[in-house]
C-alpha cells in the first residue's frame, strides 16, 4: 500500500484530531457512558462527542471506548491507546497507524 500525504477533501482532518508525530495520532473526545447504544454524536467543545453504552464504572467505558474507536477506524485494539482523562469525560486518545486513519468514519452524517 502507499501512502500519500495528503488524501483530499473526503478524509480532512478534523479540529478534534492532531499529529503526534512518527504515524501517531491524538484525538480528543467527549464520552458520554450509559447510552443507549455507541454512536458518534457530533463535536462538544472542540472534540468527538462519543457515546457509549457501557456504564463508568470500573474502566468499563474506558475499555469500550478504545475498543469501539479501533472498530470504527479499522485498527487493532492495541493500536489505540487512552493517553488522558482515565476518569472524566474528556479524554485523549493516542492512535498508531502508518497512514492517516479515515476520519470520515468518527464523525456522523456523511457516511449515510
Amino acid at each position: 500500500m502507499s501512502a500519500t500525504h495528503s488524501q483530499g477533501a473526503a478524509n480532512r482532518r478534523p479540529e478534534f484530531a492532531h499529529s503526534a508525530g512518527s504515524g501517531d495520532w491524538l484525538i480528543d473526545v467527549w464520552v458520554q457512558p450509559g447510552a443507549s447504544r455507541n454512536e458518534p454524536a457530533g463535536l462538544f467543545q472542540g472534540r468527538l462527542k462519543l457515546k457509549l453504552s457501557a456504564p463508568a464504572v470500573e474502566n468499563k467505558a474506558n475499555k469500550a471506548l478504545v475498543k469501539y474507536v479501533a472498530r470504527l477506524l479499522g485498527l487493532k485494539q492495541r493500536d489505540v491507546e487512552l493517553v488522558k482523562g482515565h476518569t472524566c469525560r474528556a479524554k485523549t486518545l493516542a492512535i498508531a497507524s502508518n497512514s492517516e486513519p479515515a476520519w470520515d468514519r468518527l464523525v456522523p452524517g456523511d457516511n449515510g
